[in-house]
């Protein structure tokens, strides 16, 4: 039987979210009900809230979600009723060609649940990146539950579902940082702050936090940068060099994704360095570097999607190093709020004020 249950919704571009009824149907063939227990209020909400990423409103908000298994339907192994779960946007198909190749974290078709949710007139909703976590429960595909030890606070294990384990994963396989590797973060609030995790996670000194606004540089140092640049006063490229003996690092990672910051960066990489681009730019805004600058320098240029998460690999990890006090999770958690504060959340959001708010429905 179809449930109706409270969800945050954006109707219409840049319009103001509201919280509604939607209607959740049972769970159809390989589909679960997950009852939400948390739910981080991630950048991509603001991005589709605002009309930036796509335009199939009304759009059911949230993605980065944690809670329990409620209903199962037909097909479903591995996953009953009662698990503890983490909902992620990566079920691997395993039959397209990036998985094909055995690298699912490229997966170009992962599922989603078939059947839609809807508002109560029966006008279908999409939810954002096929998950819509910021709702009392949401419908999903099975493979995209990812179970975990019970015990971990659903607020610290939600985030793991985007932008914690994009940041994370930014480092250890985008970048692929090594021990001893040289690493600077350009932009640290919310994936900024969970890159440098990632970079101390593997090892890597130093750890250069590079950010215009002081309370970010707070944050980073408290993730595990071993050395932070204001920004606003200092010769960002000179200040790297003169950190890593003048050579410049070996890892690169540009969160902020805008063209002089990408060139910073860029600039800032060590020979045969690595330069990792996340965030999204605006859909008009170009680069312009010198051809030649791209060639000398070697070394690769590459953009993260999801930091090359695999969810079924890497979440259970990172919950291994969370209970471990390797990585802490807890501390990206800013706030915990209701369902009905989410657009205040997005203004802080957009302000920078806060690695994370978490709803707890």
């Amino acid at each position: 039987m179809a449930q109706l249950v409270q969800g945050v919704i954006a109707r219409s571009k840049q319009a103001p979210v509201e919280v509604t009824r939607i209607e959740i149907p049972e769970p159809g063939p390989h589909e679960a009900v997950v009852a939400v227990q948390a739910c981080g209020v991630c950048e991509t909400d603001l991005n589709h809230r605002d009309g930036r990423v796509g335009d199939d409103f009304p759009y059911l908000l949230g993605h980065e979600a944690a809670g329990v298994v409620e209903q199962v339907g037909d097909d479903v192994e591995n996953l009953r009723p009662g698990d503890f779960v983490i909902l992620n946007w990566r079920a691997v198909c395993g039959e397209c060609r990036a998985c094909r190749k055995a690298k699912p974290w490229n997966c170009l078709t992962p599922h989603t649940a078939a059947r839609p949710m809807t508002l109560p007139d029966g006008t279908p909703l999409t939810p954002v990146l096929g998950v819509g976590g910021l709702a009392e429960k949401t419908l999903v595909h099975a493979g995209q539950c990812t179970k975990i030890a019970p015990d971990v606070d659903p607020a610290a294990a939600a985030l793991l579902g985007c932008g914690i384990a994009t940041g994370i994963g930014a480092a250890l396989h985008t970048g692929a940082v090594e021990r001893g590797d040289a690493v600077a973060v350009f932009g640290c609030d919310g994936i900024g702050a969970a890159a440098i995790a990632g970079a101390r996670l593997a090892g890597a000194d130093p750890i250069i936090a590079v950010d215009p606004a002081p309370r970010h540089l707070e944050w980073a140092k408290n993730f595990g940068a071993t050395h932070t640049i204001d920004a606003n006063v200092t010769d960002v490229v000179a200040q790297v060099l003169t950190l890593t003996g003048g050579l410049g690092a070996d890892v690169v990672i540009d969160t902020t994704a805008r063209p002089e910051t990408w060139k910073q960066a860029f600039r800032a990489r060590g020979p045969a360095g690595t330069l990792v681009m996340l965030g999204l730019p605006e859909s008009d805004e170009q680069l312009d570097i010198p051809l030649r600058e791209l060639r000398v320098r070697s070394g690769s240029i590459k953009s993260a999607w999801y930091g090359d998460t695999l969810p079924s690999r890497d979440f259970p990890a990172l919950i291994s190093s969370y209970r471990q006090g390797l990585l802490d999770l807890d501390a990206f958690v800013t706030e915990t709020i209701s369902l009905s504060d989410v657009e205040q959340a997005l203004s802080k959001l957009r302000r920078r004020d806060v690695l994370r708010s978490v709803v707890r429905p």
